[in-house]
């Protein structure tokens, strides 16, 4: 099984994290493939950010897609993932969503456990995206400034475990997320610091699509997530322009 690990950000190191993660949770005989986004911004934390890296990801899909079984795409906001089950027709997972619906399966109310300020309002409207407001027990993230993207697991993983301690004890959580492609790998280090369960969303993201893969569901034909109608473009890059407009890559416009 092969299933593509996507990053939408800019930061190879952020990356390695993943895919160290992901591969951990990984069953044998699985390949992830990690993939670094060329362009856009080094994390992904507000609206406009998050639209950008949407529209990378459905790029990056389109160029790497071909021939996996699964992708992840692999920022906790789920930049493009809508988006991504419109177009393509092997099944595509989302951190944000992955944790959130594991979560619910080992708890009634979860918290979602972060690094900035800065993500909380994207968080939130991701929670509301996927329908699952009322199980969530509420966002808390650190306050003031970090040094390093790749590095501020290790840097403030003391604050974030009281963090997601608050979370147990002021807002009732049953379960707890850490949340931020930033912090793949930390839930395995702190779990027994924590008192109710800790969720990964990276090796939950993997093990689902795993699923998915085996399940082997096909494309809707139907509904609001069938494949759009084609449609004429014009500058996108070529691998997403012959997926939108029907066509095989570089075969020319209808």
């Amino acid at each position: 099984m092969k299933i593509l690990l996507l990053n939408p950000n800019t930061t190879a190191d952020v990356t390695d994290l993943l895919h160290a993660a992901g591969s951990k949770a990984a069953s044998a005989g699985t390949e992830l493939v990690p993939l670094t986004a060329a362009r856009g911004v080094p994390y992904i934390a507000t609206r406009a950010e998050a639209q950008i890296g949407g529209a990378i990801a459905l790029e990056m899909l389109a160029e790497a897609g071909p021939g996996v079984d699964a992708a992840v795409i692999a920022a906790f906001g789920d930049p493009g993932l809508f988006g991504a089950r419109e177009l393509f027709a092997f099944p595509v997972v989302g951190l944000a969503e992955a944790a959130m619906l594991t979560a619910c399966m080992l708890g009634r109310r979860f918290g979602i456990v972060t690094f900035a300020g800065a993500l909380a309002p994207w968080y939130e409207e991701c929670v509301a995206m996927h329908g699952l407001s009322s199980r969530c027990a509420g966002i808390r993230t650190l306050d003031g400034h970090f040094q390093s993207i790749s590095e501020v697991q290790a840097e403030k993983e003391e604050l974030l475990v009281a963090l997601a301690n608050r979370a147990v004890d002021q807002d009732n959580a049953d379960v707890v997320i850490l949340s931020g492609a930033p912090l793949a790998g930390l839930a395995a280090k702190v779990r027994d610091r924590i008192p109710v369960p800790v969720v990964d969303p990276v090796a939950a993201a993997v093990r689902q699509a795993e699923t998915l893969a085996v399940l082997k569901p096909r494309k809707a034909v139907a509904g609001t997530f069938r494949r759009p109608d084609p449609k004429p473009t014009r500058g996108l890059a070529e691998p997403l322009a012959a997926i939108i407009e029907h066509r095989s890559p570089k075969e020319g416009t209808n």
